[in-house]
C-alpha cells in the first residue's frame, strides 16, 4: 500500500513537473503563432510581446485566453518545484516565486501596452501604461530571483548556466528598452521584437531546463519525497 501511494505521489509529481516544460513551449510560440493566424501586418521582429494583447488588437482575447493557461502551468510547475525537497529550502522557495509569477499573470490583463497607433508623444503616459510597466519589471524581479534560488539545485554547472541566463536576459532587456522609448515618437523598431523574445526565451529555456533536469532526477527514484 506504502510502495502504491509513493508510486501515485510520483506520477503525480512529474506531472507537475512536465507543466515546467509546457508553459515556456506555450508561451513562446503560442504568441507568435496567434500573431500569424490574427494580426495581419504584426511582425515579431519588430514588434513587443505585449502589442498582441493591445487595446484594439484582433489577438488580444486569444492572447488573455493562452495567458489564462500558462498562468495555470507554470502554478503547477511551481507547485512541483515546491515539493521537489532534495534540492533543499533554495529549491523550494524557487518554486513559491513561481507560484507567485504564475498568480500575477492575470493583475496584467487590466493594464495592456497602448498600440502605436493610439500613441501621443504630447500627453504623459497614462495609469494604465505605468501599471503595465510596473508589472513588468515586478515579473522580471520574481523571474531573476527565482533563478538565483533555483540555481542551487544541480551543481557548478547548472549555477553558471542559471548566471548566463540573467546576463542574456539582462542585454537583451535593455537592448529592447532602448528602442521602446521610440514608439511613441513613431520611430522604427526594428530590433525589439528580437530582443524581447531573446530575453524572454532565455528565462523561459532555463525553466524547461529546469523541469527537465528535475524530472530526470525523479525518474531516478523516490529522492523527491513530499514536501513537509
Amino acid at each position: 500500500m506504502l510502495r502504491r501511494s509513493r508510486r501515485t505521489s510520483g506520477i503525480a509529481r512529474r506531472m507537475l513537473l512536465s507543466c515546467g516544460v509546457a508553459a515556456p513551449l506555450l508561451y513562446m510560440v503560442g504568441h507568435d503563432l496567434l500573431a500569424a493566424l490574427l494580426y495581419e501586418g504584426y511582425s515579431p521582429f519588430s514588434q513587443a510581446i505585449s502589442e498582441l494583447s493591445s487595446f484594439g488588437a484582433p489577438t488580444r482575447p486569444a492572447v488573455l485566453a493562452l495567458l489564462c493557461v500558462y498562468s495555470l502551468l507554470t502554478l503547477a510547475f511551481g507547485i512541483g518545484v515546491r515539493q521537489s525537497t532534495q534540492g533543499g529550502r533554495a529549491l523550494r522557495v524557487a518554486g513559491d516565486i513561481l507560484v507567485a509569477s504564475a498568480v500575477l499573470v492575470p493583475v496584467w490583463f487590466p493594464f495592456p501596452m497602448t498600440s502605436r497607433q493610439d500613441m501621443d508623444p504630447s500627453v504623459a503616459m497614462g495609469l494604465t501604461d505605468t501599471m503595465h510597466l510596473v508589472l513588468s519589471g515586478v515579473t522580471n524581479l520574481l523571474m531573476f530571483c527565482a533563478i538565483g534560488f533555483g540555481s542551487t539545485a544541480f551543481g557548478l554547472r547548472f549555477r553558471i548556466y542559471s548566471i548566463l541566463t540573467v546576463v542574456v536576459s539582462l542585454v537583451f532587456g535593455f537592448l529592447m528598452s532602448t528602442e521602446a522609448r521610440g514608439i511613441a515618437a513613431g520611430e522604427p523598431t526594428p530590433w525589439m521584437g528580437v530582443n524581447e523574445r531573446i530575453a524572454a526565451g532565455a528565462w523561459m529555456l532555463w525553466m524547461g531546463v529546469l523541469a527537465v533536469m528535475l524530472l530526470r532526477r525523479t525518474g531516478r527514484g523516490p529522492e523527491l519525497a513530499d514536501a513537509t
